[in-house]
């Protein structure tokens, strides 16, 4: 058992991390909280993605003289779409931020129920 944790103890770190950013979407009512949570959930999908690309015994994926085997290095393409995701990620929180901004100026509130109460009261 304290073997297998060893080698996939990462994984259930990567499981608690996407587990605490939903849980914490569908509990919270202020949407800050929710952006937060929003980038709990990215971080961990983007750090399983980089713990699936590591292999024992691989080196960077340089040119050596004395690897010549491809076996022997480790495969760059899930480390540079992790650095796309990485790019949306900063792309998304900002405009969420921006977002938030706004629904603060229009409703003087970034809770949900403030929002939803007032919405009503338009109807």
């Amino acid at each position: 058992m304290e073997l297998f944790l060893a080698e996939k103890g990462i994984y259930f770190l990567t499981l608690l991390l996407l587990g605490v950013g939903l849980a914490g979407i569908i509990v919270c009512s202020n949407y800050m909280k929710k952006l937060i949570c929003m980038n709990i959930m990215q971080v961990a999908v983007i750090f399983f993605f980089l713990c699936l690309g590591q292999k024992a015994g691989g080196t960077i994926p340089v040119a050596m003289d004395s690897m010549i085997n491809a076996a022997d290095y480790i495969n760059p393409l899930p480390h540079g779409l992790m650095l796309t995701a990485i790019v949306v990620s900063l792309g998304t929180t900002g405009v969420g931020l921006a977002l938030l901004y706004r629904i603060k100026d229009r409703y003087g509130s970034i809770e949900e129920k403030d929002i939803i109460e007032r919405e009503r009261e338009k109807k």
